[in-house]
């Protein structure tokens, strides 16, 4: 059921796109507009855009675009009719009665359900007979029961079945199980645990839903650690084990770790700001939602190989993302879980020296690189300078170039100019290639290749930009009179593209009804990768000043470019059509 247009209009007029962005994006004023740099993509240059006279957003780096409702869609990993509660939750607004009916979004609140109450039952499976291994295991690793309670952790039953009968009772079916990834099917097409015989690891994201779960094997099985699948509640590129515990401590950077139990480790040892990634490497998108927690970021990765690489491949994320970036380093090969262990009541202290003591990024990577190189021979330097020339033509500020060429000019012993010159001649490099990869992007953006939204645009390309123009101009003019008339003239099978066809008909329906024809007003009816294609004609066409004689021409070209390709079809079935008459001809012969 669609949002009545009363509430729409008034979630519109409630929420400013410029006010709500501002909480995520430092926006500057550019003209009439605001831009800033793209909370959804990694960038040094601004290309966020946002638009104050129609209440949208696009960004020229990644595309990404929209109204309000998109916006809280894409920064926030809502579906659309949860977007729309928290703008309403956000403007003080009631929710319509009976809105909620869309399928998938029921879909989803069952799987979070049953996410809720599988997390419930692993948790009372811990104090059974059957879960002591379980409880043995955590409390042998340090664990106080206060801090397996406040974790939420849990025991998956050495069953298949356990889970699964568990929530049958409850009134939950397979199919929703199995979409939930707590159940996967078995060859004879029933629901079976998904998790068993494991210690539970319960992850629950930033409005404290559990929305997935970690196990960890007790057995000698494989995998060690098996995590949720990404599913309608859950994907595992977007979230941070703790981080519903550590947002709330502003004080302190964030600490980054490996693995679940090392968070835990380090909440119990009094660093509640411990989080970690969902067994997987990190990603931008993760480094982007730290960014939005804490200005600074200690990474407390495992001090061997696999950890170190992990460590090379996260800095530059958490840097792009505006963090500033330290490195604690562990002797011994520990993990922090094992260093605090080590010794024992002295573990906090200790580990808190260690933090105070880390460097920062730069430091950690010259290191890493210095270790590979023989110091005591002439190439060996060489080949050090050379890698840290490149490093440093990666900083973005000049100074800390200048301070870290210096220190190399000491160490080494030759000149910081010669340093310098090798960094500026890398940062060409750079700037040429990232350069020539924009305009490669650009001109397949004007040729419509790659475009997954409208693929039909790079065959049709004179007929898709005429069509562009004219949604354009049925947007910016709002005029129901200029529109009605270019409907009778341009029925909606005329479009050679099917996509622009489909926006056409959807922004018609609601201005021939005497509805609104604002981004927010259809933004229910597309993907957001479709309203994201929507505001990249919005914005190629922002500068222009378009007028009814626009609309009239681009509609006229497109009635040329339909009759064009009618012609063209017909010329490719003519010579079919003879030959099928000719062989009827033979036929009766």
């Amino acid at each position: 059921m669609p949002l009545p247009e009363l509430f729409l209009q008034e979630l519109k007029l409630r929420n400013d796109l410029a006010e709500i962005a501002s909480s995520y994006v430092h926006l500057k004023r550019s003209g009439k507009n605001l831009v800033g740099l793209c909370p959804f993509h990694n960038e040094k240059s601004p290309s966020f855009h946002i638009y104050t006279e129609n209440n949208t957003f696009y960004c020229f780096g990644c595309g990404a675009g929209g109204d309000v409702i998109t916006f809280v869609r894409r920064i926030e990993n809502l579906d659309y009719w949860e977007a729309v509660r928290f703008l309403a939750d956000h403007a003080g607004l009631t929710m319509p009665e009976n809105t909620m009916d869309d399928g998938m979004a029921k879909l989803k609140a069952r799987v979070l359900e049953i996410n809720r109450e599988a997390a419930r039952f692993f948790h009372a499976q811990l104090w059974t007979p059957e879960g002591k291994p379980a409880l043995d295991y955590l409390l042998g690793r340090g664990l106080t029961v206060k801090t397996v309670r406040h974790f939420g952790l849990g025991y998956s039953q050495d069953s298949r079945f356990a889970l699964v009968n568990h929530l049958q009772k409850k009134g939950y079916t397979s199919y929703e199980m199995i979409q939930s990834n707590v159940a996967v099917e078995s060859r004879s097409g029933k629901a079976v645990d998904r998790f068993f015989s494991r210690v539970m690891f319960p992850i629950i994201d930033l409005r404290g839903n559990v929305v997935g779960f970690g196990g960890r094997t007790l057995t000698d099985s494989k995998p060690k650690y098996l995590n949720t699948s990404d599913t309608l509640a859950f994907k595992k590129s977007n979230g941070l084990f703790a981080l519903n515990f550590a947002k709330n401590n502003h004080q302190e950077p964030l600490i980054l770790v490996e693995g679940y139990m090392d968070v835990i480790a380090l909440h119990q040892a009094g660093f509640s700001s411990a989080i970690a990634t969902l067994g997987t490497a990190l990603t931008s998108e993760q480094a982007r939602l730290i960014a939005r927690y804490a200005k600074e970021v200690v990474i407390s990765y495992d001090s061997d190989e696999a950890g170190q690489k992990a460590a090379n491949r996260a800095i530059p994320l958490l840097r792009d993302a505006g963090l500033q970036v330290k490195v604690l380093a562990i002797e011994g090969g520990k993990d922090p879980d094992e260093f605090i262990r080590s010794f024992g009541e002295q573990g906090a202290t200790r580990f808190k020296q260690l933090i105070e003591a880390s460097g920062n990024d730069m430091e950690y990577r010259l290191n890493q690189l210095k270790k590979t190189c023989a110091m005591d021979t002439p190439e060996g330097k060489v080949a050090y300078l050379n890698g840290a020339a490149e490093l440093l033509a990666a900083l973005d500020n000049r100074m800390e170039q200048e301070i870290y060429a210096g220190r190399l000019a000491e160490e080494v012993g030759i000149e910081r100019a010669a340093i310098l010159q090798q960094v500026n001649k890398n940062q060409k490099k750079f700037t040429a290639s990232r350069q020539k990869r924009e305009f490669r992007e650009m001109q397949q953006q004007i040729s419509g290749m790659k475009d997954r939204v409208n693929p039909e645009k790079q065959k049709y390309l004179r007929a898709a930009n005429a069509e562009e123009g004219l949604l354009a101009c049925l947007f910016r003019l709002q005029d129901q009179k200029l529109a009605q008339q270019i409907y009778q003239e341009l029925p909606p099978e005329k479009f050679c593209t099917v996509f622009n066809r489909r926006v056409y008909e959807t922004i018609m329906g609601r201005m021939m009804s005497g509805g609104g024809c604002e981004l927010a007003d259809i933004s229910g009816d597309f993907s957001v990768e479709e309203i994201s294609a929507i505001s990249r004609i919005l914005a190629k066409f922002d500068m222009l000043a378009l007028s009814i004689q626009d609309a009239q021409e681009y509609r006229d070209l497109i009635l040329q470019e339909f009759q064009k390709l009618r012609a063209e079809q017909l010329e490719t079935v003519q010579p079919e059509l003879q030959q099928y008459l000719q062989k009827l001809r033979e036929q009766k012969k």
